[in-house]
Parts: C-alpha cells; structure tokens; sequence
C-alpha cells in the first residue's frame, strides 16, 4: 500500500505560524497533523503502508528529513516530490506519479478524520473517503446508487446528495490512476476554473466501468484556519488529554482536558480547560485556557483564552486574546 500524501499548499489562513511551519506539520496536541492522518490509516487499514510520497513546496531540507523520519516510526519508506506551481488537485497528485504502482490511497493533509473499525476495500477497484453533511451547499458531494459512487457534483444547490468528500481515495490500480492524471495534466485538460481537477482523472475511471465504493466517516475535522486549528485541536483533547493527576507541578491547579508536554515549566499558573502546552514551553504566574502555547514559548504574567503562541515566543503582561507567530516577543524590552 502506498499513501500520497499532496502538502504543498502555504496554508494561507494560518498565518502566522505557517509563515514558518507548513500546515501539515503543525502540532495537534503534541502529534504533527500530517503523522496524525497516517495513524489513522495505520490502525484502519487490514494491509501496511509500505512508501509515504510527499509532495511538497519549497520547505526545506529540514523539513523533509523531518516527514522522512516520521514514515520511518510507521516502518514505511519517505519519498519526497515537489509541486511548485499550484495548478489544482490532479496536478498536486500527478507528481508524485512515480510512485503509482498496485494499491494507492491519496489524502490530502487538510483535514483529521475519525472512522470506526477496519476500512475494507477489497471489493471495489477505488473507494473515496465520505461524510454526510447538512451544508451539502459548501462541498463537493458524491452521488450514489445502490452502494457505488457514479459521479460527482461540486456545491448543489438542490439536495441531489449529502455525502461530502473530504479528500480521502483509494486506488486498487494506482496504474489506472497515474494515466489519466497524465493524460488530463500533459494534455492541458483544465477545468473551467482553469486548474486540473483530480474528479475530472475519476470520472474519466468510472466510465471505463471501474467500481468506486464508499468509506464513511464518523468525524472530519477541519484545519483550514487558526479557530478551526483550535477547535480541533480542543476536540482531540477529549480522548487524548493528559491526566492531570500525572502533572506534578507546585502551586498549579489543572482543569481538564489539557495536554502538557514533555519537559514543560509551569509555576503558580492555572491551566485549563483546553489548554495544550507543548515541548519545553515555560509557562510563569499565568491563567491558560483556550489557547495554544507551542514548543518552548514563554508565557509570564499573562491570562490567555483563545490564543496560540508560536515557537519560542515569548509574552508577557497581557489579557486577553493573541496569535502570535514564532520567534515572536510581546511585553518584552
């Protein structure tokens, strides 16, 4: 099994912190986002991931060894491809087409998603990722008939379906896949709104009569802007919390759902509820709660709600709500 994962975008909606870090790397309770849509694979596949291609901008070296190390702790080999130009989601997939041969899942890294049990797709030749959504009006949706997907509407207006795609495709014949994306990107084949578009490559499979099946979702959950980074990130403290019975910190007092790092310092500070405290954050005669305080940010004599601080930022003397980027200083001479 191969797993694509496209990441190229800059995450616009998430400055500042991606004016630094790539969306998908942002932390999600102590865990990047990207390596939190390849656990969910990991524990919901019956067969193991054996390559993780990454398709990348212009992000680094530190960065790729970083995504290459990750699909290591998975036992999977990191490739790394590039996307410099955006030109829509066939094109995004289209290079890593190297990387196209037997089973192929693609997931673009903007969104986490929960599902119960094993994913199964043995009787179908491609299977797309579904939610059932009452704003069918925001999302491209899938039609169905009898338990296959027959086609694709973007945005109805009128309620032909409910079944959000959220970005999630497995390919039995990654083979299949990696022609027409050829065929669409070499051959100029935009869309109206002038990109390659990867529905145009699965309509172009579903009429030569291969049989697309869908997977349902139980939760999606969305990354796209700093309140949704949040909320996420809140949502998932709920079953992956830290125990505040296991945070040993003097004159703290801890509310529930939080998670606290390793090598974290707090002193004479309230922190909670949904506060996330990552690596080596220093955190001094405070109130946390609502907020983000990423690895080694220093927070004194603030009371945060609703905020997120970047890497080693560092605030102080101030109430109320902030986003501030890394490396940045608020309250400091």
């Amino acid at each position: 099994m191969k797993l694509i994962i496209p990441m190229a975008g800059r995450g616009t909606r998430l400055r500042p912190h991606t004016h630094t870090t790539p969306k998908p790397l942002l932390p999600i309770a102590g865990t990047m986002m990207v390596e939190r849509i390849v656990k969910t694979f990991s524990e919901t596949l019956e067969k193991p991931i054996e390559e993780i291609a990454f398709v990348l901008g212009d992000f680094g070296a530190a960065v790729e060894q970083q995504l290459r190390d990750m699909a290591q702790r998975f036992n999977a080999k990191g490739s790394i491809y590039y996307q410099h130009q955006a030109l829509g989601t066939a094109h995004a997939v289209y290079c890593a087409k190297d990387s196209m041969q037997g089973e192929v899942i693609v997931a673009f890294a903007d969104t986490l998603f929960n599902t119960d049990g094993i994913v199964r797709v043995e009787e179908a030749d491609a299977a797309i990722w579904l939610k059932e959504v009452e704003n069918y009006q925001s999302f491209g949706v899938a039609l169905m008939e009898e338990g296959r997907i027959t086609g694709f509407v973007e945005k109805p207006q009128e309620p032909v379906s409910k079944h959000a795609i959220i970005g999630v495709y497995y390919f039995k014949e990654g083979e299949g896949l990696r022609d027409e994306l050829i065929n669409i990107v070499e051959n100029d084949l935009k869309s109206p709104r002038g990109e390659y578009e990867l529905t145009d490559a699965i309509e172009a499979l579903l009429s030569q009569g291969k049989v697309f099946r869908p997977a349902t979702v139980q939760e999606w959950l969305d990354c796209g802007t700093i309140q949704n980074w949040l909320d996420t990130t809140f949502h998932v403290l709920k079953t992956s919390a830290t125990d505040p019975e296991t945070v040993q910190h003097s004159g703290c007092t801890i509310h529930e759902p939080v998670f606290i790092g390793p090598d974290v310092v707090l002193e004479n500070s309230t922190i909670g509820p949904n506060a996330v405290i990552e690596r080596g954050a220093v955190v001094r005669n405070s109130t946390i709660q609502n907020s983000i305080l990423n690895e080694q940010a220093q927070a004194e004599q603030v009371s945060l709600n609703n905020s997120s601080v970047g890497v080693l930022a560092k605030v102080k003397d101030f109430n109320g709500s902030l986003h501030i980027g890394d490396h940045s200083l608020v309250g400091f001479a």
